[in-house]
Protein backbone atom coordinates (compact mmCIF):
# COMPACT_ATOMS: atom_id res chain seq x y z
CA UNK A 1 0.00 0.00 0.00
CA UNK A 2 1.29 3.52 -0.69
CA UNK A 3 0.32 6.54 1.04
CA UNK A 4 1.21 9.94 0.70
CA UNK A 5 1.13 11.71 4.03
CA UNK A 6 0.72 15.67 3.83
CA UNK A 7 1.21 17.81 7.06
CA UNK A 8 1.99 21.26 7.83
CA UNK A 9 4.02 19.91 10.84
CA UNK A 10 6.33 17.00 11.96
CA UNK A 11 8.96 16.44 14.98
CA UNK A 12 11.66 16.83 15.16
CA UNK A 13 12.11 19.36 12.04
CA UNK A 14 9.20 21.78 12.88
CA UNK A 15 6.74 21.64 16.06
CA UNK A 16 4.21 23.56 17.52
CA UNK A 17 1.58 20.93 19.30
CA UNK A 18 0.63 17.20 18.99
CA UNK A 19 0.05 17.06 14.91
CA UNK A 20 3.97 17.11 14.71
CA UNK A 21 4.45 14.19 17.03
CA UNK A 22 1.47 11.97 15.56
CA UNK A 23 3.19 13.13 12.03
CA UNK A 24 6.36 11.67 13.01
CA UNK A 25 5.50 8.87 14.85
CA UNK A 26 2.28 7.00 13.13
CA UNK A 27 4.31 7.20 9.39
CA UNK A 28 7.04 4.96 11.09
CA UNK A 29 4.83 2.53 12.42
CA UNK A 30 3.00 2.39 9.09
CA UNK A 31 6.43 1.93 7.26
CA UNK A 32 7.02 -0.95 9.76
CA UNK A 33 3.94 -2.63 9.17
CA UNK A 34 4.14 -2.75 5.26
CA UNK A 35 2.64 0.62 3.97
CA UNK A 36 5.00 2.69 1.90
CA UNK A 37 4.85 6.38 3.34
CA UNK A 38 6.04 9.43 1.68
CA UNK A 39 5.97 12.50 3.76
CA UNK A 40 5.58 15.77 2.20
CA UNK A 41 5.68 19.47 4.94
CA UNK A 42 6.97 22.69 3.97
CA UNK A 43 10.64 23.75 4.65
CA UNK A 44 10.81 26.55 7.62
CA UNK A 45 13.37 28.70 8.12
CA UNK A 46 14.09 27.31 11.62
CA UNK A 47 14.50 23.54 10.01
CA UNK A 48 18.32 22.99 9.50
CA UNK A 49 18.71 20.62 6.63
CA UNK A 50 22.26 19.72 6.63
CA UNK A 51 21.56 18.74 10.64
CA UNK A 52 19.16 16.53 9.70
CA UNK A 53 20.90 14.94 6.31
CA UNK A 54 18.65 16.04 3.81
CA UNK A 55 19.97 16.61 0.20
CA UNK A 56 18.53 18.56 -2.52
CA UNK A 57 16.28 17.14 -4.89
CA UNK A 58 18.21 17.95 -7.97
CA UNK A 59 15.90 16.54 -10.03
CA UNK A 60 13.18 18.85 -8.78
CA UNK A 61 14.93 21.67 -9.21
CA UNK A 62 13.10 24.93 -9.48
CA UNK A 63 10.11 22.76 -10.25
CA UNK A 64 7.14 25.36 -10.77
CA UNK A 65 3.62 25.45 -9.37
CA UNK A 66 0.68 26.83 -11.34
CA UNK A 67 -1.68 28.96 -8.65
CA UNK A 68 -4.09 30.41 -10.29
CA UNK A 69 -2.66 32.85 -13.01
CA UNK A 70 0.66 32.77 -11.43
CA UNK A 71 3.43 30.41 -10.88
CA UNK A 72 5.43 29.78 -8.02
CA UNK A 73 9.64 28.21 -8.35
CA UNK A 74 9.69 25.94 -5.44
CA UNK A 75 13.07 23.47 -4.44
CA UNK A 76 12.32 20.36 -2.95
CA UNK A 77 14.82 18.50 -0.36
CA UNK A 78 15.01 15.05 0.35
CA UNK A 79 15.53 13.02 3.36
CA UNK A 80 14.04 10.38 6.28
CA UNK A 81 12.22 10.40 9.53
CA UNK A 82 14.88 9.78 12.00
CA UNK A 83 15.64 5.96 12.04
CA UNK A 84 13.30 4.64 9.68
CA UNK A 85 12.39 4.39 5.81
CA UNK A 86 9.91 6.74 5.66
CA UNK A 87 10.97 9.37 2.58
CA UNK A 88 10.51 12.83 3.27
CA UNK A 89 10.06 15.83 0.77
CA UNK A 90 10.81 18.93 2.16
CA UNK A 91 8.81 22.20 -0.18
CA UNK A 92 11.53 24.79 -0.03
CA UNK A 93 10.37 28.51 -1.20
CA UNK A 94 11.67 31.07 0.72
CA UNK A 95 8.52 33.76 -0.26
CA UNK A 96 6.16 31.35 1.94
CA UNK A 97 7.73 29.51 4.70
CA UNK A 98 10.76 31.72 5.41
CA UNK A 99 9.08 33.59 8.12
CA UNK A 100 9.40 33.97 12.20
CA UNK A 101 6.45 30.94 12.93
CA UNK A 102 5.09 28.00 11.57
CA UNK A 103 1.99 29.70 11.31
CA UNK A 104 1.67 33.63 11.08
CA UNK A 105 -1.90 34.60 10.61
CA UNK A 106 -0.56 36.75 7.35
CA UNK A 107 -3.01 38.21 4.66
CA UNK A 108 -1.76 34.84 2.71
CA UNK A 109 -1.78 32.52 5.37
CA UNK A 110 -3.73 30.28 3.14
CA UNK A 111 -1.78 30.07 -0.16
CA UNK A 112 1.09 29.21 1.92
CA UNK A 113 -0.15 26.39 2.33
CA UNK A 114 -2.44 25.60 -0.69
CA UNK A 115 1.28 25.59 -2.23
CA UNK A 116 2.30 22.68 0.04
CA UNK A 117 -0.83 20.78 -1.33
CA UNK A 118 -0.38 21.30 -4.72
CA UNK A 119 3.99 20.98 -4.35
CA UNK A 120 2.33 17.18 -3.32
CA UNK A 121 0.80 16.64 -6.13
CA UNK A 122 3.76 17.40 -8.13
CA UNK A 123 6.21 15.63 -6.77
CA UNK A 124 3.92 12.40 -6.77
CA UNK A 125 3.53 12.76 -10.45
CA UNK A 126 7.15 13.49 -10.97
CA UNK A 127 8.12 10.28 -9.10
CA UNK A 128 5.29 8.66 -11.06
CA UNK A 129 4.36 7.97 -7.50
CA UNK A 130 0.86 6.42 -7.24
CA UNK A 131 -0.98 6.77 -3.89
CA UNK A 132 -3.56 4.27 -2.53
CA UNK A 133 -4.52 7.33 -0.02
CA UNK A 134 -3.82 10.58 0.27
CA UNK A 135 -3.51 11.39 3.80
CA UNK A 136 -4.53 15.18 4.45
CA UNK A 137 -4.45 16.13 8.03
CA UNK A 138 -6.23 19.02 9.74
CA UNK A 139 -7.08 22.43 7.45
CA UNK A 140 -3.84 22.65 6.12
CA UNK A 141 -4.30 20.23 3.89
CA UNK A 142 -7.88 19.26 3.77
CA UNK A 143 -8.48 20.92 0.21
CA UNK A 144 -6.23 17.46 -1.10
CA UNK A 145 -9.55 15.66 -1.67
CA UNK A 146 -11.17 18.11 -3.21
CA UNK A 147 -8.23 18.97 -5.37
CA UNK A 148 -7.78 14.96 -6.65
CA UNK A 149 -11.64 15.52 -7.38
CA UNK A 150 -11.92 18.69 -9.12
CA UNK A 151 -8.06 19.71 -10.39
CA UNK A 152 -5.93 16.84 -10.49
CA UNK A 153 -8.62 14.15 -11.81
CA UNK A 154 -7.40 14.29 -15.42
CA UNK A 155 -4.51 12.23 -14.34
CA UNK A 156 -4.74 8.46 -14.31
CA UNK A 157 -2.03 8.24 -12.01
CA UNK A 158 -4.36 8.76 -8.85
CA UNK A 159 -7.86 7.11 -10.70
CA UNK A 160 -7.82 4.60 -7.61
CA UNK A 161 -6.54 6.87 -5.15
CA UNK A 162 -8.58 7.50 -1.71
CA UNK A 163 -8.63 10.45 0.32
CA UNK A 164 -8.34 10.26 4.17
CA UNK A 165 -8.69 13.52 6.35
CA UNK A 166 -7.69 13.58 10.72
CA UNK A 167 -8.91 15.82 12.14
CA UNK A 168 -6.83 17.06 15.22
CA UNK A 169 -8.90 20.04 16.25
CA UNK A 170 -11.58 21.12 14.77
CA UNK A 171 -11.54 24.85 16.30
CA UNK A 172 -9.10 25.52 13.64
CA UNK A 173 -10.93 26.04 10.38
CA UNK A 174 -9.02 27.31 7.75
CA UNK A 175 -11.19 30.51 6.42
CA UNK A 176 -10.18 32.58 4.10
CA UNK A 177 -11.33 34.20 1.12
CA UNK A 178 -13.26 32.85 -1.38
CA UNK A 179 -11.13 33.99 -3.75
CA UNK A 180 -8.52 31.22 -3.07
CA UNK A 181 -10.67 28.68 -4.51
CA UNK A 182 -8.90 29.73 -7.92
CA UNK A 183 -5.92 29.36 -6.96
CA UNK A 184 -6.50 25.73 -5.34
CA UNK A 185 -8.08 25.03 -8.99
CA UNK A 186 -11.48 24.64 -7.08
CA UNK A 187 -14.59 25.93 -8.74
CA UNK A 188 -15.18 29.53 -7.38
CA UNK A 189 -19.08 28.81 -7.25
CA UNK A 190 -18.51 26.29 -4.53
CA UNK A 191 -16.57 28.85 -2.37
CA UNK A 192 -19.53 30.98 -2.55
CA UNK A 193 -22.55 31.49 -0.39
CA UNK A 194 -24.73 28.86 -0.26
CA UNK A 195 -21.78 26.44 -1.41
CA UNK A 196 -20.51 23.16 -0.68
CA UNK A 197 -16.98 24.32 0.67
CA UNK A 198 -18.36 27.52 1.66
CA UNK A 199 -19.11 28.55 5.85
CA UNK A 200 -19.55 31.29 7.44
CA UNK A 201 -19.22 33.70 4.35
CA UNK A 202 -15.24 32.01 3.75
CA UNK A 203 -13.88 29.61 2.08
CA UNK A 204 -13.04 26.87 4.35
CA UNK A 205 -10.57 24.33 4.11
CA UNK A 206 -11.73 22.10 6.89
CA UNK A 207 -15.40 22.15 5.57
CA UNK A 208 -14.09 21.24 2.14
CA UNK A 209 -12.02 18.28 3.39
CA UNK A 210 -15.14 16.86 5.27
CA UNK A 211 -17.81 16.77 2.09
CA UNK A 212 -14.68 15.47 0.12
CA UNK A 213 -12.52 13.12 1.68
CA UNK A 214 -13.87 9.62 1.48
CA UNK A 215 -12.71 8.65 5.25
CA UNK A 216 -12.50 10.79 8.27
CA UNK A 217 -10.41 10.58 11.11
CA UNK A 218 -10.27 12.35 14.71
CA UNK A 219 -7.46 11.80 17.33
CA UNK A 220 -9.67 10.02 20.25
CA UNK A 221 -12.95 8.19 19.96
CA UNK A 222 -14.50 10.71 22.56
CA UNK A 223 -13.79 13.48 20.28
CA UNK A 224 -15.31 11.44 17.46
CA UNK A 225 -18.62 10.98 19.29
CA UNK A 226 -17.76 15.31 20.71
CA UNK A 227 -17.58 17.02 17.21
CA UNK A 228 -20.86 15.28 16.39
CA UNK A 229 -22.40 17.51 18.97
CA UNK A 230 -23.51 21.37 18.98
CA UNK A 231 -21.32 22.08 22.03
CA UNK A 232 -18.34 20.80 20.22
CA UNK A 233 -18.84 20.85 16.54
CA UNK A 234 -18.30 24.27 15.97
CA UNK A 235 -21.30 24.85 13.06
CA UNK A 236 -20.45 21.84 11.64
CA UNK A 237 -21.73 19.40 13.68
CA UNK A 238 -24.52 18.84 11.19
CA UNK A 239 -22.22 18.07 8.20
CA UNK A 240 -20.40 15.66 10.52
CA UNK A 241 -23.27 14.07 11.60
CA UNK A 242 -24.22 13.11 8.05
CA UNK A 243 -20.90 11.80 6.99
CA UNK A 244 -20.97 10.24 10.30
CA UNK A 245 -20.75 6.62 9.02
CA UNK A 246 -17.45 7.52 7.33
CA UNK A 247 -15.88 9.00 10.37
CA UNK A 248 -14.23 7.02 12.89
CA UNK A 249 -11.88 8.19 16.53
CA UNK A 250 -8.97 6.50 15.97
CA UNK A 251 -6.74 7.48 19.67
CA UNK A 252 -3.45 8.53 18.99
CA UNK A 253 -0.25 6.61 20.00
CA UNK A 254 3.20 8.34 21.74
CA UNK A 255 6.80 6.66 21.25
CA UNK A 256 7.17 4.86 23.66
CA UNK A 257 11.33 4.81 22.95
CA UNK A 258 11.25 8.60 23.27
CA UNK A 259 9.12 8.64 26.07
CA UNK A 260 10.58 5.65 28.54
CA UNK A 261 11.73 6.60 31.92
CA UNK A 262 14.00 3.98 31.44
CA UNK A 263 16.27 4.78 29.09
CA UNK A 264 15.44 8.68 28.35
CA UNK A 265 18.49 10.61 27.76
CA UNK A 266 17.15 13.95 29.85
CA UNK A 267 16.34 12.79 32.66
CA UNK A 268 19.28 12.23 35.24
CA UNK A 269 17.56 9.27 36.76
CA UNK A 270 15.90 5.99 35.30
CA UNK A 271 13.56 4.45 36.89
CA UNK A 272 10.76 1.66 36.02
CA UNK A 273 7.17 1.02 37.30
CA UNK A 274 9.50 -2.13 39.09
CA UNK A 275 11.85 0.49 40.45
CA UNK A 276 10.73 3.82 41.41
CA UNK A 277 13.72 4.71 43.22
CA UNK A 278 15.06 6.76 40.35
CA UNK A 279 11.65 9.27 40.38
CA UNK A 280 12.50 10.91 43.86
CA UNK A 281 16.15 11.59 42.27
CA UNK A 282 14.65 12.91 39.58
CA UNK A 283 12.53 15.03 41.96
CA UNK A 284 15.07 16.26 43.99
CA UNK A 285 17.17 17.00 40.67
CA UNK A 286 14.51 19.28 39.02
CA UNK A 287 13.56 21.02 41.96
CA UNK A 288 17.47 22.54 42.23
CA UNK A 289 17.24 23.55 38.06
CA UNK A 290 14.45 25.01 38.71
CA UNK A 291 15.08 26.97 42.02
CA UNK A 292 11.97 24.59 44.21
CA UNK A 293 12.19 24.23 47.33
CA UNK A 294 10.96 20.48 48.20
CA UNK A 295 10.48 18.73 51.19
CA UNK A 296 10.09 15.09 51.82
CA UNK A 297 6.04 15.29 51.06
CA UNK A 298 5.56 18.40 49.67
CA UNK A 299 3.27 17.46 46.31
CA UNK A 300 4.70 18.31 43.30
CA UNK A 301 2.45 19.47 40.22
CA UNK A 302 3.53 19.39 36.83
CA UNK A 303 2.37 21.39 33.63
CA UNK A 304 3.99 21.49 30.19
CA UNK A 305 0.89 23.33 28.06
CA UNK A 306 0.30 26.34 25.69
CA UNK A 307 -1.06 28.98 27.99
CA UNK A 308 -4.91 28.78 25.85
CA UNK A 309 -8.24 29.40 26.69
CA UNK A 310 -8.92 25.49 25.61
CA UNK A 311 -5.98 24.69 28.17
CA UNK A 312 -8.52 25.33 30.81
CA UNK A 313 -6.26 27.33 32.79
CA UNK A 314 -8.62 29.99 33.62
CA UNK A 315 -10.10 27.36 36.40
CA UNK A 316 -6.66 27.21 38.04
CA UNK A 317 -6.30 30.60 37.92
CA UNK A 318 -9.72 30.94 40.14
CA UNK A 319 -8.35 28.70 43.22
CA UNK A 320 -4.26 29.24 42.78
CA UNK A 321 -4.11 31.15 46.06
CA UNK A 322 -6.57 28.56 47.83
CA UNK A 323 -4.84 25.89 46.67
CA UNK A 324 -1.05 27.64 47.73
CA UNK A 325 -3.08 28.91 50.92
CA UNK A 326 -4.62 25.20 52.49
CA UNK A 327 -1.69 22.82 51.18
CA UNK A 328 2.09 22.73 50.40
CA UNK A 329 2.23 21.95 47.25
CA UNK A 330 4.46 22.82 44.63
CA UNK A 331 4.25 23.91 40.86
CA UNK A 332 6.39 22.96 38.05
CA UNK A 333 5.17 24.98 35.17
CA UNK A 334 6.70 25.09 31.79
CA UNK A 335 4.68 26.83 28.63
CA UNK A 336 3.92 29.67 27.03
CA UNK A 337 1.19 31.63 24.58
CA UNK A 338 -2.06 33.90 26.21
CA UNK A 339 -0.18 36.74 28.10
CA UNK A 340 -2.57 36.92 30.40
CA UNK A 341 -1.11 33.25 31.65
CA UNK A 342 2.07 34.05 31.38
CA UNK A 343 2.08 36.93 33.50
CA UNK A 344 -0.12 34.86 36.15
CA UNK A 345 2.11 32.69 36.35
CA UNK A 346 5.00 34.58 36.66
CA UNK A 347 3.28 36.83 39.47
CA UNK A 348 2.28 33.37 41.23
CA UNK A 349 6.20 32.75 40.95
CA UNK A 350 6.94 36.09 42.21
CA UNK A 351 4.54 35.61 45.27
CA UNK A 352 5.22 32.25 46.34
CA UNK A 353 9.15 31.46 45.47
CA UNK A 354 10.22 27.95 46.09
CA UNK A 355 6.76 26.72 45.48
CA UNK A 356 5.99 27.91 42.24
CA UNK A 357 9.14 27.90 39.63
CA UNK A 358 7.86 29.24 35.74
CA UNK A 359 9.98 28.60 32.89
CA UNK A 360 8.64 30.77 29.78
CA UNK A 361 8.91 28.75 26.32
CA UNK A 362 8.95 25.19 24.96
CA UNK A 363 11.99 23.17 26.25
CA UNK A 364 11.91 19.33 25.35
CA UNK A 365 14.89 18.49 27.65
CA UNK A 366 12.71 20.29 30.83
CA UNK A 367 9.25 18.88 29.71
CA UNK A 368 10.86 15.22 30.02
CA UNK A 369 12.17 16.35 33.31
CA UNK A 370 8.96 17.69 35.03
CA UNK A 371 7.25 14.99 33.55
CA UNK A 372 9.96 12.28 35.19
CA UNK A 373 9.94 14.29 38.66
CA UNK A 374 5.83 15.26 39.25
CA UNK A 375 3.57 13.54 41.39
CA UNK A 376 0.90 14.61 39.36
CA UNK A 377 0.19 16.20 36.38
CA UNK A 378 -2.47 18.90 35.19
CA UNK A 379 -4.25 19.46 32.17
CA UNK A 380 -7.91 20.76 32.97
CA UNK A 381 -8.66 21.16 29.07
CA UNK A 382 -12.30 22.32 28.24
CA UNK A 383 -11.90 20.06 24.84
CA UNK A 384 -8.60 17.99 24.33
CA UNK A 385 -9.41 15.78 21.21
CA UNK A 386 -6.41 13.62 22.13
CA UNK A 387 -3.95 15.25 24.27
CA UNK A 388 -0.29 13.62 24.89
CA UNK A 389 0.87 14.78 27.99
CA UNK A 390 -1.36 12.46 30.19
CA UNK A 391 -0.40 9.44 28.23
CA UNK A 392 3.50 10.98 28.89
CA UNK A 393 2.40 11.03 32.51
CA UNK A 394 1.07 7.83 33.20
CA UNK A 395 4.19 6.11 31.38
CA UNK A 396 6.23 8.06 33.69
CA UNK A 397 4.54 7.40 37.25
CA UNK A 398 3.33 10.88 37.31
CA UNK A 399 -0.72 11.03 38.20
CA UNK A 400 -2.92 12.98 35.56
CA UNK A 401 -5.51 15.42 37.05
CA UNK A 402 -8.05 15.56 33.74
CA UNK A 403 -11.01 17.38 32.69
CA UNK A 404 -13.41 14.24 31.25
CA UNK A 405 -13.19 15.37 27.89
CA UNK A 406 -12.02 13.85 24.07
CA UNK A 407 -8.53 11.89 25.30
CA UNK A 408 -8.63 12.65 28.22
CA UNK A 409 -11.57 10.58 29.12
CA UNK A 410 -10.08 7.67 26.64
CA UNK A 411 -6.87 7.07 28.18
CA UNK A 412 -7.42 8.17 32.48
CA UNK A 413 -9.56 6.58 34.38
CA UNK A 414 -10.51 8.12 38.15
CA UNK A 415 -8.76 6.19 40.81
CA UNK A 416 -12.39 7.00 43.12
CA UNK A 417 -14.29 6.07 40.13
CA UNK A 418 -12.52 2.53 39.28
CA UNK A 419 -10.58 1.37 42.38
CA UNK A 420 -9.13 -1.60 40.80
CA UNK A 421 -8.58 0.13 37.56
CA UNK A 422 -8.01 4.00 38.40
CA UNK A 423 -4.67 5.78 36.15
CA UNK A 424 -5.78 9.16 37.68
CA UNK A 425 -8.46 11.89 38.38
CA UNK A 426 -10.70 13.39 36.34
CA UNK A 427 -14.15 15.38 37.26
CA UNK A 428 -17.38 15.99 34.41
CA UNK A 429 -17.67 19.61 35.23
CA UNK A 430 -15.51 22.37 34.71
CA UNK A 431 -16.19 24.57 37.39
CA UNK A 432 -12.64 26.26 39.42
CA UNK A 433 -14.64 24.81 42.60
CA UNK A 434 -14.17 21.16 41.05
CA UNK A 435 -10.82 21.03 40.02
CA UNK A 436 -9.73 22.54 43.40
CA UNK A 437 -11.99 19.53 44.74
CA UNK A 438 -10.50 17.15 42.56
CA UNK A 439 -6.84 18.44 43.64
CA UNK A 440 -7.56 17.98 47.28
CA UNK A 441 -9.15 14.37 46.21
CA UNK A 442 -5.88 13.46 44.30
CA UNK A 443 -3.18 15.08 47.14
CA UNK A 444 -5.35 12.71 49.72
CA UNK A 445 -4.98 10.11 47.95
CA UNK A 446 -1.10 10.84 47.96
CA UNK A 447 -0.88 10.65 51.30
CA UNK A 448 -1.50 6.54 51.05
CA UNK A 449 1.94 5.28 49.26
CA UNK A 450 0.73 1.73 48.63
CA UNK A 451 -2.76 2.84 47.22
CA UNK A 452 -0.70 5.79 45.17
CA UNK A 453 2.48 3.40 43.67
CA UNK A 454 -0.79 0.90 43.01
CA UNK A 455 -2.48 3.59 40.66
CA UNK A 456 1.53 4.41 39.33
CA UNK A 457 1.44 0.81 38.22
CA UNK A 458 -1.27 0.67 36.42
CA UNK A 459 -0.33 3.74 34.71
CA UNK A 460 3.04 2.85 33.79
CA UNK A 461 1.91 -0.67 32.26
CA UNK A 462 -0.19 1.03 30.00
CA UNK A 463 0.10 0.07 26.41
CA UNK A 464 -0.10 3.68 24.49
CA UNK A 465 2.18 2.74 21.79
CA UNK A 466 1.43 3.50 18.11
CA UNK A 467 0.79 -0.42 16.78
CA UNK A 468 -2.60 -0.76 17.77
CA UNK A 469 -4.07 2.50 16.37
CA UNK A 470 -1.42 1.88 12.86
CA UNK A 471 -3.30 -1.34 12.55
CA UNK A 472 -6.95 0.77 12.54
CA UNK A 473 -5.68 3.37 10.37
CA UNK A 474 -4.37 0.72 7.95
CA UNK A 475 -7.89 -1.00 8.38
CA UNK A 476 -9.58 2.24 7.17
CA UNK A 477 -6.98 3.17 4.21
CA UNK A 478 -8.25 -0.69 3.34
CA UNK A 479 -12.19 -0.04 3.75
CA UNK A 480 -11.83 3.27 1.81
CA UNK A 481 -10.27 1.44 -1.37
CA UNK A 482 -12.81 -1.21 -0.89
CA UNK A 483 -16.18 0.49 -0.82
CA UNK A 484 -17.75 4.48 -0.93
CA UNK A 485 -19.42 5.65 2.47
Amino acid sequence: MNVCFVTSECAPFAKTGGLADVSASLPIVLSQKGVRVKLIMPLYSSISVLDFGFVQAVELSQTVISMGHETIPIDVWYGHLPHSDVEVYLIDCPRFYHRGSIYTGDPDEADRFILLQHAAFVIMQRYDFSPDIIHSNDWQTALMPAMLKYHYNWDKLFSTTRTVLSIHNLAYQGLTDPDFAFRAGLPRELADKGGLFEFSGALSFLKTGIMTADRLSTVSPTYAREIQSESFGEGLDGLLRMRSGCLRGILNGIDTDVWNPSTDPHIPNHFSAQDLSGKALCRLSLAKEMGLKLEKGDPLMGIVSRFASQKGFDLLVSVFRDLMRFSNLRFAILGSGDPYFEAFFHQMSSEYPGRVAVHKGMNEGLAHRIEAASDMFLMPSYYEPCGLNQMYSLRYGTIPIVHKTGGLADTVFDADEFPELGTGFSFWNATPDVLKDTIFRAMDWLEDRKQWKAIQSRGMNTDFSWAKSADEYIEMYSSAQKEAC
